[in-house]
C-alpha cells in the first residue's frame, strides 16, 4: 500500500527527469560540484576539471547502470526490481528527451575537460573518443541486453 502518495505513477523512476525543473537542477549540482572542488586550494584547473568528470561518470554510472530497483514500494508487481533506473525511465522508450540530455551532458562535460587540459598535455583524439565511445556503449548496454 503506498500510504500518502500524491501521483498516480505506478512507477515514479519513469518520469523523474521529465520533472519540472530537474534538468537545470542537475546541471546546477554539476556545477556546484566543480565549484566545490575549485576551492580546494592545492589543486590546478585541469585536475579539477578531471575530478569533475570522473565523479560526475562515476555517480551516473552507479546511479543509471548498476543500481536495480526502486527506492519506494511500488504496485507493479516486482517489475521494476530487475531494472536499473536508465532502463525504468521514460517506461523504456528510446530516444526521448530525457535520454538525449542525459546522453549528450557527459560528452559536453568531457569536452570542457578537454579544452581546459589541452594547454597541460596533449590529448589525442583517439583517448577524447575511446572515452566517448565507452560512454555511449554503456547506455547501449542497458537497453541492447535488457530482458
Amino acid at each position: 500500500m503506498n500510504v500518502g502518495t500524491a501521483h498516480s505513477e505506478v512507477n515514479p523512476n519513469t518520469r523523474v527527469m521529465n520533472s519540472r525543473g530537474m534538468w537545470l537542477s542537475y546541471i546546477l549540482g554539476i556545477g556546484l560540484l566543480h565549484i566545490i572542488l575549485l576551492s580546494i586550494p592545492f589543486a590546478s584547473v585541469p585536475v579539477v576539471w578531471t575530478l569533475t568528470n570522473l565523479i560526475h561518470n562515476l555517480c551516473m554510472y552507479l546511479l543509471l547502470h548498476t543500481v536495480k530497483g526502486t527506492p519506494f514500494e511500488t504496485p507493479d508487481q516486482g517489475k521494476a526490481r530487475l531494472l536499473t533506473h536508465w532502463e525504468q525511465m521514460d517506461y523504456g522508450v528510446q530516444f526521448t528527451a530525457s535520454r538525449k540530455f542525459l546522453t549528450i551532458t557527459p560528452i559536453v562535460l568531457a569536452d570542457f575537460w578537454e579544452i581546459h587540459t589541452i594547454r597541460f598535455r596533449r590529448l589525442s583524439s583517439q583517448e577524447g573518443l575511446t572515452e566517448q565511445f565507452l560512454h555511449c556503449m554503456s547506455k547501449a548496454r542497458d537497453t541492447t541486453f535488457s530482458y
